[in-house]
């Protein structure tokens, strides 16, 4: 006579499988009510969770093989970066054989010297190793110094630290995250920064100075802006809000304007359309406010910049 089944005990706010909830005499029928939600294929959780990126990081790895990871968009997403989603969660596995083939899913096979660390118990590429996977994997030139700009800031990575992963790596990516990080700064503040400095640079106009604080007398912050040209006093700022913010707002951006014209300073404001829809129009922009204020320029522009940005009007 066999023996009945014994019943285990199943967090059931982690993720688990159907072999799982079986294993807690959980029926088909109540998994696939109310009580739970599906997050992959055969992983559930109770209803009453939020499936967050952890969570379905988490459900990944509990079907992963042994020594599986979190890598790539994923990894990136995870360690709170700006970065397109394509829908899937990035996982590293040990042995080719072994790669997860589910809906959901997208599997890499995993670098014996790829850096990995844990993030809220989460095993995961460190920062840097997932700026040189990303670079690998076919993300473009601007996305990935957006990326190291924005590790930067957070302070998940220096310079120095993606360099030195850099000089240690082997595989493929090597190239082109060598470029993209000689054009990593420090002190970025958004995305949009980071490609209104890029559109300037990759066009062979100079370089802007990035972050410039003005202060008052007493030396407290007055007024931030993106992007400058020290020595001419020509700042160039993006501005992503929309027309019907309020009409105070308004009335501040004109005292602004006055009091930079006070201190000799030229803004120009760079909108989205003038990156996403019309950045030959912006570099233009640049360019007569650089010669205005005397600086020599090339007349034509480096064609770089089109194989970064739309062109679309």
């Amino acid at each position: 006579m066999s023996q009945p089944q014994t019943q285990r005990m199943l967090d059931t706010r982690s993720p688990f499988t159907r072999a799982d909830a079986r294993c807690a005499h959980i029926s088909t029928k109540v998994l696939l009510g109310r009580r739970f939600q599906k997050i992959l294929y055969d992983v559930y959780i109770s209803a009453d969770v939020v499936v967050t990126a952890d969570v379905r990081a988490r459900a990944a790895l509990h079907v992963a093989p042994a020594g599986a990871y979190i890598s790539h968009l994923t990894a990136a997403e995870l360690w709170g970066l700006p970065v397109t989603l394509d829908g899937n969660i990035h996982v590293s596995v040990v042995d080719q054989v072994d790669r997860l083939r589910r809906v959901g899913i997208k599997s890499h096979r995993d670098r014996p010297a790829a850096a990995r660390t844990r993030r809220r118990g989460i095993p995961i590429t460190t920062p840097e190793q997932t700026f040189i996977d990303l670079a690998a994997t076919g993300l473009g030139l601007v996305d990935l110094v957006v990326l190291g700009d924005a590790m930067v800031k957070a302070e998940l990575a220096t310079i120095s630290s993606l360099r030195e992963s850099l000089d240690k790596w082997a595989g493929n990516g090597t190239r082109l995250a060598y470029r993209a990080l000689s054009l990593v700064r420090e002190g970025v503040d958004s995305p949009m920064e980071t490609r209104t400095r890029l559109l300037i640079v990759l066009a062979g106009l100079p370089e802007p100075d990035v972050n410039l604080i003005l202060r008052a007398p007493d030396g407290s912050w007055r007024l931030r802006f993106d992007l400058w040209y020290r020595d001419i006093k020509l700042l160039v700022e993006y501005d992503g809000r929309h027309h019907s913010e309020s009409i105070s707002q308004w009335e501040r951006d004109i005292y602004r304007r006055e009091e930079l014209d006070q201190l000799g300073y030229r803004l120009i404001v760079v909108t989205s359309r003038g990156i996403h829809h019309d950045p030959e129009r912006t570099l233009q922009r640049v360019r007569d406010a650089l010669r205005d204020r005397g600086v020599k320029v090339r007349r034509q522009f480096k064609n770089d910049w089109r194989r970064h940005f739309a062109t679309t009007v």
